[in-house]
């Protein structure tokens, strides 16, 4: 992939990760907890993805229940903790966000959690898209000195999403990452981008494979009143994640064509200028 574009996957399993380098992310973004929206992954998953990644980025998101992102005191040290986990584990960066009970970025909080961060890039993950006045919120975490929201544009798609991500990219001037998520595959990562503007994209990517498993219960599931396929493990799929690579290629492709098109032009232009000057 280019330098231009970068693709982010969500891995809920270190085997995930190791999936998404095989098919060419840039980063990952390392969870636990898929089905509540992802929790912060365990000790052992986070120093073994740090091992195996040698190639791509890792994030690990810090986020202690699923739920709403207003946290207590008490998950707050929880959050703290983690955080410092991962700094110690080696990760690239992480994933938080806070926000309080009337919607807005909890600022107190989030400064608490940053002051923890070190040299780790911070992502303020989708609890951005709960906040009462994006536009606002956008402004109070480009304060706070985050690297990168990742949002589906207050929608359930990104593709939805694709009219208010247009417009916190062109708010944001570049001074903070919009990162779309959560509905992008290959056959709209590259509508997504050309909509947008966007240039780092997070997704799956995942497919269903049948456990192993050859004896089963049927009367007895471990999720209780939740119904999870238990005998199916969903892991990364890097021919996925390789044909959204490859989209983003193409357009990063026209772009740079195009690029190069109007500095050619532009320099014509000043010569044509010097030219004319000369004659003076």
């Amino acid at each position: 992939m280019s330098q231009r574009s970068k693709i982010e996957i969500c891995a809920n399993s270190v085997e995930s990760a190791v999936k998404a380098q095989e098919g060419g992310a840039y980063r990952v973004e390392l969870c636990a907890g898929i089905p509540e929206g992802g929790t912060t992954p365990s000790f052992g998953d986070i120093r073994m993805a740090r091992q195996l990644l040698q190639q791509t980025k890792l994030h690990v998101i810090i986020r202690p229940r699923g739920g709403d992102f207003l946290y207590s005191h008490l998950e707050q040290e929880i959050m703290l903790h983690d955080i410092k986990v991962a700094r110690q584990l080696g990760a690239d960066g992480v994933v938080f966000g806070c926000l309080t009970a009337d919607g807005s970025v909890d600022v107190p909080a989030m400064k608490k959690l940053m002051n923890a961060v070190g040299d780790m890039n911070v992502t303020f993950h989708r609890a951005f898209d709960m906040c009462r006045n994006p536009k606002e919120a956008l402004e109070q975490i480009i304060e706070l000195g985050c690297t990168r929201i990742l949002t589906s544009g207050q929608e359930a798609t990104a593709l939805q999403g694709v009219p208010l991500l247009k417009e916190l990219i062109e708010q944001a001037d570049g001074r903070i990452i919009i990162m779309p998520g959560c509905g992008v595959n290959p056959d709209n990562i590259r509508k997504i981008a050309e909509e947008t503007g966007a240039h780092e994209f997070h997704f799956s990517g995942r497919s269903s494979y049948e456990s192993g498993m050859i004896y089963r219960n049927p009367k007895v599931s471990m999720g209780g009143t939740v119904k999870i396929e238990e005998y199916q493990k969903n892991i990364t799929n890097p021919e996925i994640v390789k044909a959204a690579v490859g989209e983003l290629a193409k357009k990063d492709e026209v772009d740079e064509a195009l690029e190069k098109k109007e500095r050619e032009s532009r320099a014509k232009s000043r010569k044509k200028k010097d030219e004319f000057d000369d004659e003076d």
